[in-house]
């Protein structure tokens, strides 16, 4: 017996295939479609293991309570995070808590062995709660950088060190160290949960970067324009910050094109600033787009501004296009690409130092097609989902890659 998921297979629902019990159970608080890296994780994951043969189910807070779940979670956009951000935060967590563990529990009841493979600390906690028995694996995947509260401060919605942040650590030091094991996406990913939560060493880990599939080949269409970002319109996206550099990149002469692919928050302040900077004409706010991938190719660059990442998949997507990227020496990115290789590193607080290394590189065309040819052999070689994604299924099942130590980074 299957467990129910969240719609017909086509919708993101059940996908044991085979009609056994799912053999992976992936847990998140997300819905099941969106635009984050957590959603582009699990979907890529999703694929290969449809692709493989191998059954598996996603399960998400609105698998459980029918029509309860709009007004349960519409309160808090509604009303709460207008009046009062931490106690929309809180009532965010609970509710979507609460309801991931009683799907889960419905799920994990008519369900053998398997390995429960949750997405943050909160789903994590709402498997340990549902599971039947040590028979049903929790393995928590840590996209996070550092902590869910770090997160939530970074989007301004609570204040760094205030109550509500102590309150997500102090869920994450009880939950995160009784998982049965970890999977960290990056190196730096991994010392920064150590640094505050020195617990979690003693759990079995692994680190195995983030992953997509191959671009299929297409025909090689009419370029787009320059340059090109995709993601949340967020705070911590730092677009604010592209802009300016565009802007001091026509100061010098050079005028560039860029095309911002993704929703959000500050979609309309970006609209105003490029407005206010003389770029309404450079700059394409070009929205959601279900399968962004496609259209890279099409440009000459990826940039990316974000000064807190572990390893944002935004980039992984951009050179697998054979795109050179312009991205800050932040967080794991180093990881990604090398100064000089793949791409280059820019100042994130010196948009005239920023616009000249853009500018370097693609006034020069040797050395971006170098940079663009090193992306793509580099994103052939770590990045693959033909190379990475056997090696996360094949710790999630505990076949013998699980015995392994976290690997040295």
């Amino acid at each position: 017996m299957s467990c129910s998921g969240d719609g017909p297979p086509a919708a993101g629902g059940e996908r044991a295939g085979d009609g056994t019990d799912p053999a992976i159970v992936i847990a998140s608080l997300l819905p099941p479609e969106g635009i984050t890296g957590v959603h582009t994780h699990v979907r890529q994951l999703r694929q290969y293991l449809l692709a493989s043969g191998m059954p598996v189910t996603l399960v998400t807070p609105f698998s459980w309570g029918g029509h309860l779940a709009a007004p349960v979670f519409g309160l808090r956009r509604l009303a709460l995070q207008r009046c009062c951000r931490p106690a929309g935060v809180l009532w965010y967590q609970h509710w979507h808590e609460v309801f991931l563990r009683n799907a889960l529990r419905r799920c994990l009841a008519r369900t053998g062995e398997c390995v429960v493979y949750a997405q943050d600390p909160l789903a994590a906690r709402a498997a340990l709660a549902a599971r039947s028995g040590p028979q049903q694996r929790v393995t928590l995947a840590v996209h996070f950088r550092i902590s869910e509260a770090d997160e939530w401060a970074d989007k301004r919605q609570i204040k760094r060190g205030g109550p509500v942040f102590r309150a997500i650590r102090r869920s994450e030091r009880r939950t995160i160290p009784g998982v049965d094991d970890i999977v960290y996406v990056s190196g730096w990913g991994r010392r920064a949960l150590l640094d505050w939560l020195p617990e979690a060493a003693a759990v079995p880990s692994i680190v195995i970067g983030n992953f997509v599939a191959r671009l299929p080949p297409g025909p090689e269409l009419a370029p787009l324009g320059d340059l090109v970002t995709t993601g949340s319109l967020e705070i911590v996206k730092n677009h604010r910050f592209l802009l300016t550099v565009l802007a001091q990149a026509r100061r010098a002469g050079r005028r560039l094109t860029l095309d911002v692919f993704g929703d959000g928050p500050c979609r309309q302040d970006l609209q105003r600033l490029a407005r206010a900077l003389g770029l309404a004409d450079q700059v394409r706010f070009r929205g959601f787009q279900p399968d962004v991938r496609r259209f890279l190719p099409r440009y000459r660059a990826y940039v990316h501004a974000s000064y807190s990442e572990s390893l944002p998949l935004a980039i992984i997507e951009a050179m697998a296009a054979g795109l050179p990227v312009l991205a800050g020496d932040i967080g794991g990115i180093h990881e990604l690409c090398e100064d000089g290789v793949e791409g280059r590193f820019w100042s994130l607080s010196d948009p005239t130092l920023a616009a000249a290394t853009l500018i370097g590189l693609l006034d020069h065309e040797p050395a971006r097609l170098a940079a663009a040819h090193a992306a793509r052999r580099r994103f052939d070689r770590d990045f693959s989902a033909d190379v990475i994604a056997p090696r996360l299924c094949s710790f999630l099942l505990a076949r013998p890659l699980a015995a392994q130590p976290a690997r040295a980074t």
